[in-house]
């Protein structure tokens, strides 16, 4: 069940980033969260990274600081989202960065087209049988050897963090987000193929970093 402080959010962006900075305090602050699913990832000049499920553009930026910044000009960073209020935004926020509008279980790219998959907090908004597709999607478009990490929530190791969690999903989440704290999201991505899962959790098991790997061609 969603309330009304969920649909306030879409509207006023900066209401929900307001309470998301807060739960990344537990992480050491915004900018070390939006990078956790990045650590250990190697820079490489002129990758394809996708942004998938980019919003408006709170990741892009890091993404395009990281890989743009480091590698080269011919490094492209795409942002994807289903929504054009987020891509419009995001255009603003982080004009270094492609945009395209479209579905993340019906991606509309070519396939073995990315060296590097990245969404974060993006997979609890979906119910199982899109959370199936989105991953069979991103087997498909990255390359082979391509790599594919997330951040996203996970059931809580530490009982001091249930309350806080739990009273967030409750004022800003679906039954989705619910559903995925039972979701083996490892389990997921081999029954699709991909290899060297490693999983990592952090704010008392309440968030997890997942990077695996596409096997070779």
């Amino acid at each position: 069940m969603a309330t009304i402080l969920r649909e306030w959010s879409y509207r006023y962006q900066w209401l929900y980033d307001g309470f998301s900075r807060l739960a990344a305090l537990s992480v050491g602050g915004e900018a070390r969260f939006r990078q956790l699913a990045l650590e250990g990832i190697s820079v490489i000049p002129e990758m394809q990274i996708l942004d998938l499920c980019c919003g408006s553009g709170q990741t892009t930026y890091y993404l395009v600081k990281r890989f743009q910044g480091s590698a080269s000009e011919s490094t492209h960073i795409t942002g994807l989202d289903a929504s054009p209020r987020s891509i419009d935004r995001a255009r603003l926020n982080v004009p270094e960065a492609n945009y395209v509008e479209g579905w993340a279980e019906a991606m509309p790219f070519d396939d073995q087209q990315f060296d590097l998959v990245h969404t974060s907090v993006a997979l609890h908004e979906m119910k199982p049988a899109q959370l199936s597709k989105i991953l069979q999607e991103v087997y498909r478009v990255l390359k082979p050897n391509g790599i594919f990490v997330l951040v996203d929530f996970h059931a809580p190791t530490n009982p001091i963090v249930i309350p806080g969690l739990y009273l967030f999903l409750f004022l800003f989440e679906t039954e989705t987000a619910w559903q995925l704290l039972n979701t083996d999201l490892v389990e997921q991505l081999e029954k699709v193929g991909f290899q060297e899962s490693r999983s990592t959790l952090y704010a008392g098991g309440s968030l997890q970093v997942i990077q695996t790997r596409k096997g070779g061609g």
